[in-house]
């Protein structure tokens, strides 16, 4: 018998903005995708045995090489990414549909760990005014790079503890 049960993909984004002189400057990373070098926040999987705000802080630091300090829940977010049937290095990929629940929470990061590579496949980061990150929408990895800097911006913030992480998920019994 097989699982029929949808299992979405669970993520985590770190929404992380500075105030600039000509205004706030968020910071995204740019990596290569199968669709070409691609943006987004600095985001990935929610891992066995962490939280979400755990994820958020280790995928941000992978990412950016900066340690990332959550402050607030900006939203919980669902999306869905569709693929057809491609090749890639001449042998054939199957078509692709996932759900993703996206986790994003705001907060600020350090300086960059100096000597600190970033994951593959990031090739850099940048800090873009939420104009330039408005007109990027072609190069947008995910629909909820803007949304989630929208919703920022807007000043959309639920405390840290609006997400409960039980003591099992860490390996705890009870």
């Amino acid at each position: 018998m097989t699982d029929s049960r949808w299992k979405p993909s669970v993520t985590v984004a770190a929404i992380v903005s500075r105030n600039d002189p000509d205004g706030p400057r968020y910071l995204l990373v740019e990596e290569m995708t199968p669709e070409g070098l691609r943006l987004n926040n600095p985001a990935g999987h929610l891992d066995p045995g962490e939280s979400p705000q755990q994820a958020a802080a280790r995928e941000c630091l992978e990412e950016t090489a900066c340690a990332f300090v959550p402050q607030a829940l900006v939203g919980v977010y669902l999306s869905r990414f569709q693929r057809g049937e491609r090749l890639v290095d001449g042998l054939p990929r199957p078509a692709e549909d996932i759900t993703f629940v996206r986790f994003a929470y705001c907060g600020s990061v350090g300086e960059p760990e100096p000597g600190r590579a970033l994951d593959a496949p990031i090739v850099r980061t940048l800090w873009l005014t939420p104009d330039e990150v408005r007109a990027s929408v072609a190069r947008h990895r995910s629909p909820l790079l803007l949304q989630c800097i929208e919703d920022h911006l807007a000043g959309k913030r639920l405390p840290l503890d609006a997400v409960t992480t039980h003591a099992s998920v860490h390996g705890a019994v009870r």
